[in-house]
């Protein structure tokens, strides 16, 4: 188990960072993103890697929806876990608010964060004083895994109060582009450094992701460069993925995401991207596979949850469906459309009661209302036979979507209503509510 110290001062933190990890192996935050896992050099295991402020390995400033990969927690904290050994320590120190924002879930305990104990440094750890005892000290260095021939970073001085190597200048340069509020500083100091070093795969990999911020399509041509580097290292292949996506080509997003994949088996995000890829090109089964991979390694990620619901649910395994489902509501209470697909799996079950609730409680949480769902909620309703309650929900739902949704809503309503019907004759008032519908399809045709 490894240690995340949260609370108290930061000098409170580090004191007792260094009570656990008296002699430890001492690793810049700042520039963690953009070292080589590859080419760290470390002593004999046991050993115990001290990180302080890690917050400052998660940098979250990138714009449109744009975050580069190595600044993702999950992925940046897996891959140090498989750098290292069985009996191997990482202590840690955060500041707990800044988490919340750059990395909410080192405190969810998610992915590889689920291996972390945390501490109170207000309130120490019962350890005695020879603290983990889990190594020596070691004067560490990185260096880049594209460019051998870049100067390693300097030595630990002082082990008594430690401070990490200082780092090369390209991954100063780098980290504080990413540290940047402000994009077009971002993309300046990841040209420096990919200036700096031409051959620094982890320099164009950053860069193409400040291109993608401003979308510029330069970004394929870094990400070009960055494989022909570095032509085995996932992250690369997870971004090229993320580009092709962006760019609607999804056969090749798949095929990005697979190489990601196979590249680091432990790579959860990769898996799950795969899964949504091969969902679109192979069908439900190769999708779900992927899925539950992802899932062995971040159990309680509900989006995976959500999609192994939804896909589940599409092979006509409802059980499977519901039970996937019930533990996102669970999870995640906050995440509406948990509740909505659980409402469309009970539904299809036939249990109106239960996909009644389900939904409404989807839509007392949904501040938008979503128009798609409020409308499988009133056919919910009409299923159970509260007609009047279905025309309260629809009209208002189609009247507030946006017209080139409104034919679809229409189009999915009655075919429900005419399924119903089709097993038992409806009474008069669903009868006139499917009228209204085919009508209303005219209409809008």
């Amino acid at each position: 188990m490894h240690v995340l110290l949260l609370g108290g001062t930061a000098d409170e933190r580090a004191r007792e960072a260094l009570r656990l990890a008296p002699a430890p192996v001492v690793v810049d935050a700042a520039t963690l993103p953009f070292v080589s896992f590859a080419r760290l050099e470390l002593p004999p295991s046991p050993r115990t890697i001290l990180i302080e402020a890690i917050e400052r390995a998660f940098p979250d400033n990138q714009i449109g929806g744009t975050r580069l990969v190595l600044t993702q927690s999950t992925y940046l904290t897996q891959k140090l876990i498989d750098a290292l050994g069985a009996d191997d320590c990482i202590v840690m120190t955060g500041d707990r608010g800044a988490l919340e924002q750059c990395a909410p879930e080192a405190l969810q305990a998610r992915g590889p964060w689920r291996r972390f104990e945390i501490g109170n440094a207000a309130r120490p750890l019962g350890l005695g004083a020879g603290g983990l005892g889990l190594g020596d000290s070691y004067r560490g260095r990185f260096s880049d895994a594209a460019s051998p021939e870049s100067p390693p970073l300097s030595p630990v001085a002082n082990v008594a109060s430690p401070q990490p190597p200082a780092p090369s200048p390209v991954f100063e340069l780098l980290a504080a582009a990413y540290a940047s509020r402000d994009a077009a500083d971002r993309l300046r100091l990841c040209l420096d450094a990919a200036a700096l070093d031409p051959g620094a795969a982890v320099a164009q990999l950053a860069l193409a992701s400040a291109y993608r911020e401003h979308q510029d399509l330069r970004a394929r041509d870094a990400l070009a460069r960055a494989a022909a580097l570095a032509p085995a290292w996932e992250a690369i292949h997870y971004e090229l993925g993320k580009l092709w996506l962006a760019l609607d080509d999804t056969a090749r997003a798949r095929d990005s995401f697979q190489r990601a994949a196979d590249l680091m088996p432990t790579f959860s995000a990769a898996f799950s991207n795969l899964g949504a890829t091969l969902g679109e090109l192979s069908g439900p089964d190769a999708a779900l596979a992927a899925f539950h991979h992802a899932l062995a390694n971040d159990p309680g990620n509900h989006t995976i949850l959500s999609n192994i619901g939804v896909v589940s649910r599409e092979r006509g395994q409802l059980d499977e469906s519901e039970a996937a489902l019930r533990q996102v509501t669970t999870i995640a209470p906050e995440f509406v459309f948990g509740h909505y697909n659980l409402g469309h799996t009970l539904f299809l079950a036939a249990r109106y009661a239960e996909a009644i609730a389900a939904y409404e409680e989807g839509a007392r949480r949904d501040p938008r209302k979503t128009p798609q769902q409020i409308c499988r909620l009133a056919m919910a309703r009409f299923a159970a036979g509260d007609v009047a309650g279905a025309e309260r929900d629809l009209w208002p739902a189609v009247s507030r979507a946006a017209a080139d949704e409104r034919e679809d809503l229409l189009l999915e309503a009655y075919e429900i209503a005419h399924a119903l019907g089709t097993v038992r004759p409806p009474p008069p008032a669903q009868q006139a509510f499917a009228e209204r519908l085919a009508a209303e399809i005219v209409k809008s045709g």
